[in-house]
């Protein structure tokens, strides 16, 4: 969420910065008119509560003075404008609200303001290379993961179609120790090496914690909902960047680092007709999230710490991917900066996002009223700033190591690092 004040200074910056995201001239105007607009419904508002808090006060004195001079008279038609004044300042408190609330959404849906830096651009067809790393192999013997797990008899779709319907997949046998190895090996590096604390965070939330990252107002149909109102997480950034919710940290606290393992469980709303084969994108699948919560000074740095920590995951996989920033019409509604790693599919022939890493200023701390007290300034508090990424897709690299270490035959050998999670296995092949 944005700041209203700064709205109000840089009505321009902000109309550009929506323009920057792909809104025409004309909603970007009457997004910011219409902010602008109920604040200032708002501040008259209050202004009104104001002026009849300070009338009621004088009058409240003026009536013992009539009082005194036994101004009967006077005394009652004072108290009578008193008690007016205090019917008026009540319903006045529940307008407040309303108009507060009317605000609140208003801001809710304005997306965060991209950097500088982040190249313009209607899609992804806009997004920069940033770097590679490794050779892409290009058998033309290759295979798609879907043809080698049914090849193995490990991966069942139409099992798991019985089951749940589409966008499920049923895991089997060694593959299915491949992927818990995968997670495991994730989080382990990142607890042991990369210095995150790993949380098991609630897997269903309320409605305030989707809307303090954003997910909420916007983006519920992307989600599923339980039958007690509840939301079932679409990722563990959500309950991981909400740790931090309504509570005032110190500085010296920061930077806060968390990582998780845990399924996401996503509608898929709008991808009918997109990768239906496979379990590239699924309802539900596994993911290592990784979250922190930092300083305005330090957040930058820490987007390209996150980033490096996401790329090692890869690089001790032994897979060929690539680095690009996405462009201001494919980024996230609450990023402000965004970095892809995409992994190289030989199956597919083609680079896929494994790993998204974002910088979101303090968008999400304002929606979460989470501040930090910086040092020095023992009576002031600052909106801490929040950065989130994938450490990385557990399903997507899965798929990656099939189609990478897959041989002719149709068998997949385990990547070194994985193997003492695997029991020694070295390769999985069909029983």
């Amino acid at each position: 969420m944005l700041d209203i004040k700064w709205i109000r200074d840089n009505p321009e910056a902000l109309k550009h910065a929506l323009m920057r995201r792909g809104q025409s001239a004309d909603i970007a105007e009457a997004t910011v008119s219409e902010a602008v607009r109920l604040d200032d419904a708002r501040r008259a508002h209050l202004k009104s509560l104001q002026e009849a808090q300070e009338r009621r006060n004088a009058a409240s004195k003026e009536i013992g003075k009539a009082k005194a001079g036994k101004d009967e008279a006077r005394a009652a038609a004072l108290m009578d404008e008193v008690a007016a004044i205090k019917s008026f300042i009540q319903d006045g408190e529940a307008k407040e609200r309303d108009l507060d609330a009317a605000l609140d959404a208003a801001l809710s849906v304005i997306p965060n303001p991209p950097l500088d830096e982040v190249p313009d651009g209607p899609d992804e067809s806009a997004n920069v290379e940033h770097h590679r790393h490794g050779e892409p192999r290009q058998p033309n013997w290759a295979k798609e993961h879907f043809e080698l797990g049914e090849g193995l008899g490990m991966m069942d779709f139409e099992r798991a179609a019985k089951l749940a319907g589409a966008r499920f997949t049923v895991v089997k046998g060694h593959l299915a120790r491949l992927e818990r190895a995968l997670g495991q090996f994730m989080i382990n590096l990142h607890t042991m090496e990369h210095g995150y604390t790993e949380v098991i965070p609630p897997l269903m939330v309320r409605d305030e914690v989707m809307y303090g990252t954003g997910q909420l107002p916007k983006f519920a149909e992307d989600l599923f909902r339980t039958t007690d109102g509840r939301w079932l997480i679409p990722t563990a950034e959500v309950p991981l960047t909400n740790l931090v919710r309504e509570e005032i940290l110190d500085e010296k606290e920061l930077p806060l680092r968390f990582t998780a393992l845990t399924p996401c469980f996503r509608s898929e709303a709008g991808s009918a007709g997109r990768d239906v084969r496979g379990m590239l994108r699924q309802h539900q699948f596994n993911k290592v999230e990784l979250v922190s919560i930092t300083t305005p000074e330090t957040s930058l740095g820490e987007h390209d710490r996150m980033l490096a920590c996401a790329e090692e995951v890869l690089k001790r996989l032994g897979l060929a991917y690539r680095v690009v920033t996405l462009c201001t019409g494919d980024m996230g509604f609450g990023s402000r900066k965004t970095y892809d790693i995409e992994v190289w599919l030989p199956g597919q022939k083609k680079f896929r996002e494994i790993s998204s890493c974002s910088v979101c200023g303090d968008f999400q701390g304002r929606r979460m009223n989470a501040r930090y007290r910086p040092a020095g300034e023992p009576k002031g508090t600052r909106f801490v700033h929040t950065l989130n990424g994938s450490g990385v897709a557990v399903g997507r690299a899965l798929i990656a190591v099939m189609e990478t270490w897959q041989n002719e035959d149709g068998s997949v050998t385990v990547p070194d690092v994985l193997r003492p999670l695997m029991g020694g296995i070295t390769r999985l092949e069909k029983a």
